[in-house]
Order: structure tokens, then C-alpha cells, then sequence
């Protein structure tokens, strides 16, 4: 692991508001205070103390004022980028022959002020947004307009949040309450069914943790409007189990009550109050951005506060510092301080989780690399494409094995791809069906191979190709064709035949899929190389003190 702040000139020293990595190419784009977006290429040192460098490929330039929030597509075919004065702009991805150009595509208006966040829906159909309007806006991007307004909060919104299993949607905001909305179908006159987000919860104060049994008033949960910040980035795991919230303000347990800076936890299966707060930090927490790829169990630490079959890795910026976790340890992987001179404006990973980038309003922005496995062992979609080929083969889990305990809260299940009594049946027809024709092929006059030649086509079909043989031959051969055609017809209409893409469909919506080896990984000894002077970087090796790695979980 080795990071540090890269000195090159982001945005004219400007500040630096925004980032985010494409999901395919690794393309880094950045946002900031001179009305610009930029491209750049990011690429490993050779040296191993060096730092990753950037290399500038574009500027998109439309925006009138500053950029403070872009994000691209789960697609990576549009980004979106909201600023000052309500400018919400869709850029849609142009590929030549020789090169690609983003375009802009749709400007969607409706904001009246400034747009600090946004988020895209999992299929990429609609867009969240929030704003110094003290609203948030769902998108139809496709027609450009406006599907719902959820202006239920009193002050700046200044973060907002997209479930991965599209049932839920979360806002936060300096009015110092966070909101979960519901999706519920709601009947037209036509008698078409459109989809909106109802307000389920509006969390805003718990009672604080006392030694004695006196009562106390409760307290506000989240900072308010004097938190000097204009983002709250809250986030969803990436497979829907637990929502991340920063900006959290709570009560150290002691005789004498102290206000601590937190993050919280709320679990998929009670959205209304936190079941976790994250170790206290000196400063404010800002933002949160999780891992897109999840993680094999290490097996070392059985004490953890998330019972998942997977690690997921997150990262928790405050306003000068930088924690990363897992969900299999208490005390954080690594954490990083004094990285910038002013406050720090988001985070960003790559698609494969080599890096992780910070922007600031200093005008910097800092990079962290991971070496191979260096985080763990990836769960990716070709593990689990294996995992469901070889069930078959032997003791491998079965699929309700899989499941996590989210599953029975909205979460998507685990399809078993074992076959129905139908489907058997249709396969044995098929097989009969195929042993007649060879027999009937068996029963004729033994043909040389270049007399007949099978060929391919694009719709599957079978052309065969008679090279000067008699008409009865050729009778023959074409009843034996039709045959074989009804053959393939029946293989290629049975789901069996291609469970890779049962598995596809499944994880693209989020849904965990997969079979874990029962031999643990040896565990990696966490460090963090030197970099810069001005860095300071402390690891997993030695715990930090009891004020930053104790969770505190809630008392219910």
C-alpha cells in the first residue's frame, strides 16, 4: 500500500470538488471550482515507493459554475455532473475508431440552486439529486424530466443515496435528519402502475448512553448547518446490507458526556435507528465510499459486527483524514492524516481496487495504490460462474446455504439452478431424439466426410451442404437435419443449458452468488510504505487507541 498526494496542477489550483473512476476503462474524472471536468489516466509507478501518477486526456467543458459533484453510469456509457446554480448535465460517451468524445446529452432543470449530490439507480434508468434547494429529485433520465420531488427536508441537502437492490433511497441533510424512502407502485387513472418514494423514516435523535439509570433528553444524531462542509456523502454496501451515513454526532460513555465525530451504521433489517457507530474521529466525517468488489472471508477475526459470508471494504474521509475498514475487523486497515490543507471533498475507488482517490479544496487531490491482493481475495462474477457449474460435481453449498440473512428484507435470493421435473424430461426427449437420428445414420451407407459438411449459422440452424450426392441421399440427409434441428431447438429453450447466465442476471442486480473455500486465506501483514514527508500513515499492525478503534454499538 503505498499513497500521497499527487502535485500536479488539477484544476488551475483551484479546489478540487469531485471525483470519480469509469467503471470499465479506470478513467479517472474530476470536478472543480473552474467550472471544468477533467480526464486523466492513471498509472502504477515502477519504482516501489513512488507514487501513482495522472495523466491529463480531456477537459469537459459546459458548466457555467463549479462543479461539485460527477458520477458516472453503472454502464459507463453517461456521466452525470451537477453544480452551482442547479446545473445538472448527462454527458453520453462517443466511441470512434480512433478515439472517444463525451457529448453532451440532456440537461436536466429543475433545481433552483446548487446541486451538491447525486446518485445513479442500478439499471441507470434514473438519477437522484440533492440540493441547496432543500430538495431531492428523482430523474427519468431517458426522457430528461422529472419522475418525483422529495422536498420533505428543511435545510441543504448534501447527500443522497440509491439502494443497489433498487427498493430504497436515502437522504441527508444539515437540517441534521436523514430520510429513507420506500419504493411503493401507486395506481394511475390510465391504469398504468408509476412507481414512487414514500418517507418510511426520518432519523434525527436517540437518547445518549448513561452509567445510571437517570434519564436524559435526547440528542441530534448528525451535525448541523455549522459543519463546515457542503457535502454529507452517505452510501449503500454494494450488495444492499447496510447503509453508511457520516456527519454523525454522538455521546462518548463516560460520567462526563463528550460529543464524538462518527459515522453510523444502519442495517438493512432496521432502517429507523443506527445498529453501529463507527470509532470517534477528531474531525467531522464527510463522506464514505464502499469497495465495488467484495471480498473472501479471512477467517482471522471472529469478533467482527457484521456477520456477512463476504468482506466488504469501505472508506471513511473526515475533513483532514482518511480511514479504511473492512466488515470482518474492528480497528480500521489503515489510516491516513495530514494528507491536505484544507477540507476533504470525496472519494473514489477504482473499478478493480487497485486505487483510491481523494479530491480536496485545497486544489489536490491524492491517490492510494494497493498491490495484488493486498485487500483480499476478490469474490468476482468468473468465481462464481465456477461455483454454480461445479455444484454438480460435488459437495459444493447449496444455494439456500448462500443466502444472507438480508435476503428476508427485499434482498435478492440466490436462484437455484438445479432442474425442474419439466426440464429433465424435455432433456431425456431430446437425448431419444438424438439416438434415433444417429441410429438412422448408423442404418445407412457409410458416407465419406467431405461428402457432407455441417455448417453454423447465425440462427443456430443447421445447413447442410450436399456435395454431389443422389436425391434420395439427400431426402435423407435433410429429414435427418430436421431432426437434429428439433434437437437443438429443445437444448437451446432449456434454461440448463446456460447457467452462466443465470448467474450474470443475478449479480447484476446485486445478489450474492457464491461458494466459499473452506480454507481460510493466510492473513497479509497490513502496512503502508513511506510517502511524502507531509504524509503521516499508521497502520493495522499496531491499534490505535481505545478513542478511535471502540465501536459503540446502540442499546436498543
Amino acid at each position: 500500500m503505498k499513497g500521497g498526494t499527487v502535485q500536479i496542477n488539477w484544476h488551475d489550483t483551484k479546489p478540487v470538488l469531485t471525483l470519480d473512476f469509469h467503471p470499465t476503462s479506470g478513467t479517472l474524472a474530476t470536478g472543480g471550482a473552474d467550472f471544468d471536468i477533467k480526464l486523466w489516466l492513471i498509472n502504477s509507478s515502477e519504482t516501489q515507493k513512488k507514487l501513482p501518477a495522472a495523466s491529463y486526456q480531456n477537459s469537459l467543458s459546459y458548466h457555467s459554475s463549479a462543479v461539485n459533484v460527477l458520477r458516472f453510469s453503472p454502464s459507463g456509457e453517461q456521466l452525470a455532473s451537477g453544480a452551482d446554480g442547479g446545473e445538472l448535465i448527462v454527458w453520453r460517451l462517443h466511441a470512434t475508431e480512433t478515439s472517444t468524445m463525451w457529448k453532451v446529452l440532456k440537461t436536466l432543470s429543475f433545481h433552483r440552486k446548487d446541486v451538491l449530490d447525486l446518485q445513479w439507480s442500478t439499471d441507470g434508468a434514473f438519477l437522484i439529486s440533492g440540493s441547496v434547494d432543500n430538495s431531492c429529485i428523482i430523474w427519468d433520465v431517458n426522457k430528461g424530466s422529472v419522475h418525483q420531488i422529495l422536498d420533505a427536508h428543511s435545510h441543504y441537502v448534501q447527500g443522497v443515496a440509491w439502494d443497489p437492490l433498487a427498493n430504497y433511497a436515502a437522504s441527508l441533510s444539515s437540517d441534521r435528519t436523514c430520510r429513507i424512502y420506500v419504493k411503493k407502485a401507486q395506481s394511475k387513472a390510465k391504469g398504468a402502475e408509476k412507481t414512487n418514494y414514500v418517507c418510511q423514516h426520518v432519523i434525527s435523535k436517540a437518547e445518549p448512553p448513561l452509567l445510571d439509570d437517570s434519564k436524559s433528553a435526547k440528542y441530534h444524531l448528525f451535525h448541523d448547518e455549522t459543519l463546515p462542509s457542503f457535502f454529507r456523502r452517505l452510501a449503500w454496501s454494494p450488495d444492499g446490507s447496510f447503509l453508511l451515513v457520516p456527519a454523525g454526532s454522538s455521546y462518548k460513555i463516560s460520567s462526563a458526556p463528550e460529543t464524538i465525530n462518527t459515522a453510523y451504521v444502519f442495517s438493512r433489517k432496521d432502517l429507523s435507528r443506527p445498529a453501529l457507530q463507527l470509532p470517534g474521529a477528531c474531525k467531522p466525517v464527510v463522506a464514505v465510499r464502499f469497495c465495488p468488489l467484495l471480498f473472501s472471508l479471512r477467517g482471522s477475526n471472529q469478533s467482527g459486527f457484521f456477520k456477512l459470508p463476504h468482506r466488504i471494504v469501505f472508506a471513511v474521509a473526515t475533513l483532514n483524514s482518511l480511514y479504511i475498514y473492512d466488515t470482518e475487523s474492528v480497528p480500521p486497515i489503515a489510516i491516513f492524516a495530514g494528507l491536505h490543507y484544507a477540507a476533504i471533498t470525496d472519494i473514489a475507488w477504482s473499478p478493480n481496487a487497485q486505487y483510491l482517490g481523494l479530491s480536496s479544496q485545497d486544489g489536490y487531490c491524492t491517490l492510494v495504490e494497493f498491490e495484488n491482493d493486498e485487500l483480499g481475495s476478490p469474490i468476482c462474477s468468473s468465481d462464481e460462474k465456477k461455483v454454480m457449474r461445479d455444484k454438480n460435481k460435488g459437495p459444493v453449498q447449496k444455494p439456500e446455504d448462500m443466502v444472507i440473512e438480508a435476503t428476508k428484507n427485499d434482498s435478492l435470493v440466490a436462484e437455484d439452478n438445479g432442474r425442474t421435473v419439466e426440464e429433465r424430461n424435455q432433456q431425456k426427449e431430446a437425448e431419444r431424439k438424438e439416438e434415433k437420428v444417429m441410429g438412422e445414420q448408423n442404418k445407412r451407407p457409410a458416407e465419406k466426410a467431405e461428402d457432407m459438411v455441417i455448417e453454423s449459422t447465425a440462427t443456430d440452424s443447421l445447413v447442410a451442404a450436399d456435395n454431389g450426392n443422389s436425391e434420395a441421399e439427400g431426402n435423407r440427409k435433410t429429414e435427418v437435419e430436421m431432426k437434429a434441428k428439433e434437437v437443438v431447438d429443445l437444448e437451446n429453450r432449456s434454461p440448463v443449458e446456460n447457467p452462466e447466465d443465470m448467474v450474470v442476471e443475478v449479480t447484476a442486480n446485486g445478489s450474492l452468488v457464491a461458494a466459499y473455500d473452506a480454507k481460510s486465506e493466510a492473513e497479509r501483514n497490513e502496512g503502508i510504505t513511506e510517502s511524502q514527508s507531509s504524509m503521516k500513515t499508521a497502520t493495522v499492525n499496531r491499534p490505535p487507541t481505545k478513542r478511535r478503534i471502540t465501536p459503540m454499538a446502540i442499546d436498543p
